[in-house]
């Protein structure tokens, strides 16, 4: 039976960090300079990851998403995979990357049981994208999600987080993605996890969006399905896939949130946003398979009712860069 928290939400979905390593230095994500990476004696083992896992599933978690940092950098994710695939009772194991190391591993992954992959993809101009990621090559991310799509993963979606100024002028182009396959692009809002100032410049909202594709394209809003995660998904009249619109800032989804997040180091947080984190490690030490269960409990049962990004005095953004955490 999965965890009900206060506010009467079903705590089903767990996000886990298995590395806070990125091969990529995305400008929404970390400081041009990296951020102080943990020490490998500070990162969770794959059998702690694993048993973190499990304990989440026997609390009543159905689905999983694998991120990082960016997760296929870490030697063997493949095999540990593919051991949280056999977890009784887990229903659904999803992966988000940013599709630099895809096109070698996209068939390793579908076997090892990953239903889902979310694919990290902010320009599919080369110029845009090197300017982004700050050191990406595009086309070896075109050539991952072709993998992807040779694979024959069940769902496969892109994600593009939309500046003003920056990449906004290719969100029709990234629509249109979805007319011949069956994928699903998703407009995320901008969101400053660096401290930013005047960050809101960079920022276009939801309803924005959709009116730009709505003035281009003939859509309807689709039903979600269960275990989905927070975007409002619609489709392009006669298209294969569809678009989806995630507004952490203009329209929060808190009163929908089912999920609690592992990092890699062991914190596990209920809320993106939340400063403080309770340590799993010292669970893990002695083997405390009971304590780790109730204290994952805990922490999903005291959810906030909603996030606490721009509270008063934190009109500058967030004090965290998102590879630490898992975005």
């Amino acid at each position: 039976m999965s965890v009900i928290d206060t506010y009467g939400r079903r705590i089903n979905y767990l996000r886990l960090s298995i590395t806070d390593r990125c091969n990529l230095r995305c400008t929404y994500c970390m400081p041009a300079e990296g951020i102080r990476k943990c020490s490998m004696s500070d990162v969770l083992s794959y059998e702690e990851l694993h048993q973190i896992t499990q304990s989440a599933v026997d609390i009543g978690v159905e689905k999983v998403r694998i991120t990082g940092g960016e997760p296929l950098v870490r030697k063997g994710v493949v095999s540990f995979l593919t051991g949280l695939h056999r977890i009784p009772g887990l229903k659904k194991l999803v992966l988000t990357t940013n599709g630099l190391l895809l096109d070698e591993m996209a068939d390793d992954l579908k076997l090892a049981g990953v239903e889902s992959i979310n694919i990290s993809l902010d320009s599919m101009r080369p110029e845009v994208f090197s300017r982004i990621t700050r050191l990406g090559d595009v086309n070896r991310v075109m050539a991952g999600i072709e993998a992807a799509e040779r694979a024959g993963f069940r769902y496969l979606k892109i994600n593009m987080v939309v500046m003003k100024g920056v990449n906004d002028e290719e969100v029709l182009d990234f629509a249109a993605l979805t007319l011949e396959k069956p994928i699903t692009v998703r407009f995320i809002e901008y969101m400053p996890t660096a401290r930013e100032h005047d960050w809101q410049s960079l920022m276009i909202g939801g309803d924005e969006l959709l009116s730009r594709i709505s003035r281009r394209f003939s859509i309807q809003k689709v039903v979600n399905e269960a275990l989905d995660g927070p975007a409002v998904n619609y489709r392009i009249k006669g298209a294969a896939g569809k678009v989806g619109f995630i507004t952490p800032i203009s329209r929060h989804f808190c009163h929908d949130c089912n999920r609690i997040r592992v990092t890699s180091s062991g914190a596990v947080k209920s809320c993106l946003f939340e400063e403080g984190t309770t340590n799993l490690r010292p669970y893990l030490a002695v083997g405390d398979v009971v304590g780790l269960r109730e204290a994952l409990r805990r922490v999903a049962g005291r959810k906030p009712l909603t996030h606490s990004f721009l509270a008063a005095g934190e009109a500058d953004g967030c004090q965290f860069s998102m590879s630490q955490i898992g975005g």
